[in-house]
Formats: C-alpha cells, structure tokens, sequence
C-alpha cells in the first residue's frame, strides 16, 4: 500500500514539516511512504484555462499522487481554513484523487486545526475522494516539546490517535483500491 504525505504549508517557519516526519515514522509500519512537501513542488499559483497544457510542475508530481493508495495531508489551521499552497495544490489535479481515502492530520491554536480540517472534507468530497472519520487535531502543538526539543513528548498520546487513523486507513485504501481494480472508478 502506497501512502502520500503531504505537507500542505510552505511558510516560513512551518511546522509541517516536525508533523509529517512523526506521522511518517507511524505510517512506515503500515505503508510505503511518499513524503510530498508543497513547499518544493513549485507548483504555479496560477491555474490555466481548462484546455491549456499542464506546465512541468504540475506533471512531475501527477504521477506520485496517481501511484498511491491513500493520503494523509497535514495540514496547519490560518484564519480558520487551510492553506492557500494546499488549495492550490487540490486544484492542479482532480483524477488522482478519485476513489482515495484521505486521512487529515491539522494542527493550531485550540482547535487543532479542526476548521481546516472541516473545510478539506467538503473539498475533498468534491474531488470524489473519502475522508476517512478519525484524524489527528493537534492543539497548541508547541507545548508538546521535551525537554531535549523532541516532538511530541510522550505523554502528549498522539501516537494512539495516529494508529487508529491509520488502521482506518488502510482498510479504506484496500478497499477502494480493490474497488477500482474490479471496476475503474467513472465521475
């Protein structure tokens, strides 16, 4: 089972990228994991008319979203939504997200993310792709650093929360994948 993470911010000072290696590390033991990071993707911020040719950005990164399995998208909560880098990057492409589950690790102030995380299921929907129920919000993240600057600390207990999305996951993506196989998946 093939898993794409995506990093959805590209600010500077992110703290995606702390996010996606801890829920890589977590996913390792169910997936082969695809760390895609927005940020070094270039994808043009402009979108083209609907019959204009996909610049090489957007076509290098196609097919690592058509080969996998599932999703995983981490994502920070700004001015209660997600990023426009991961706007964007939803947008570039539409069949390879067809018939996938997705699962939303969100990260924030109190609410963990939980507004991002609202606003990406109806995109999601949209895209014919199925949010799976569990995520992982992540509230005031920055106070779950150890003493030694580790992430997260132990006792946060994020990893129990991780392993039930991602249970979740897996049966979703075998399911959808055997699904297409036996029949591709019409809009």
């Amino acid at each position: 089972m093939r898993l794409a993470v995506i990093i959805g911010s590209t600010r500077r000072g992110r703290f995606g990228p702390t996010v996606a290696r801890w829920l890589v590390q977590q996913a390792a033991k169910q997936f082969d994991v695809d760390l895609l990071d927005l940020k070094t993707t270039n994808l043009p911020v402009i979108l083209p008319d609907t019959d204009d040719e996909a610049p090489l950005e957007v076509a290098v990164l196609a097919p690592r979203l058509a080969a996998a399995d599932a999703f995983a998208v981490v994502t920070p909560e700004i001015n209660c939504s997600f990023p426009a880098s991961l706007k964007t990057a939803l947008d570039w492409y539409y069949a390879e997200w067809h018939a996938k589950p997705v699962a939303i690790v969100s990260y924030g102030r109190e609410t963990g993310g939980r507004h991002a995380e609202a606003q990406l299921r109806q995109v999601f929907t949209e895209l014919q792709a199925v949010t799976i129920r569990n995520t992982v919000a992540l509230p005031c993240y920055w106070e779950q650093f150890t003493a030694d600057g580790g992430w997260p600390r132990p006792s946060a207990g994020y990893e129990a929360g991780a392993k039930l999305m991602l249970d979740q996951l897996v049966w979703w993506a075998e399911a959808l994948r055997d699904a297409r196989d036996r029949r591709p998946y019409q809009p």
